[in-house]
Parts: structure tokens; sequence; C-alpha cells
């Protein structure tokens, strides 16, 4: 079995339709009800700006990940999105993932 990343909008469809053939925990209702409140793209669209954002230089596919959920629209937020990273992002790089982001939204 491999493991990935997956983001709020796999998580939420997946979640969706787990509800519909059976009763979830109250953990898994939990977290798609987060899911449905804080995600604002379909999963299409979620995946397809992943990937984008992962060709960037210096992104992996966990922030590529973290990039589809959380939308950053201002330095600030990218750069709170590589905070527990072992590198230190530059400006161009943020400008490149804002660019990425803003054809999302």
């Amino acid at each position: 079995m491999s493991e990935r990343y997956v983001t709020l909008a796999e998580v939420r469809d997946l979640l969706q339709e787990e509800h519909e053939k059976r009763e979830l925990h109250t953990s898994q209702k939990a977290a798609m009800e987060h899911a449905k409140t804080v995600c604002a793209l379909p999963i299409e669209t979620a995946k397809k700006l992943a990937e984008e954002a992962g060709t960037i230089n210096g992104v992996t596919e966990y922030t590529a990940v973290k990039i589809a959920d959380l939308l950053p629209q201002y330095p600030e937020d990218v750069r709170a999105i590589f905070s527990k990273e072992r590198l230190t992002i530059d400006p161009k790089t943020i400008d490149q993932i804002i660019e990425v982001v803003s054809k999302y939204l």
C-alpha cells in the first residue's frame, strides 16, 4: 500500500462517499464537516492546483497539497506554509506560488 498526501477536497469527497454507504464515526463526521466548511475548490481543481504548485522549485508534494488546501494569496500566507520546512523560500518562489493560486480562485 502506497501513501500519498491528499487535499481537503479529496478528503471531503471520500468521506461523503463513505457516509452514503455507512454511518461514520464521530471523528470522521467532524472531519467531513470541517472539509466541507473549509474547502473551496472542487476535487479536480484542487488536484490540478497541487500538481502545478508541485512543479515550482522547492515545493514538495506536502507543501503543494497545503497550497491547494489553504490557497495563499499573500507572501505571509506562503511563508506560513513553509515555516516547518528546512529551507528559506525566496521572494521569486513566493510570487510564483501566489500566481499559480490566483489562476484557480
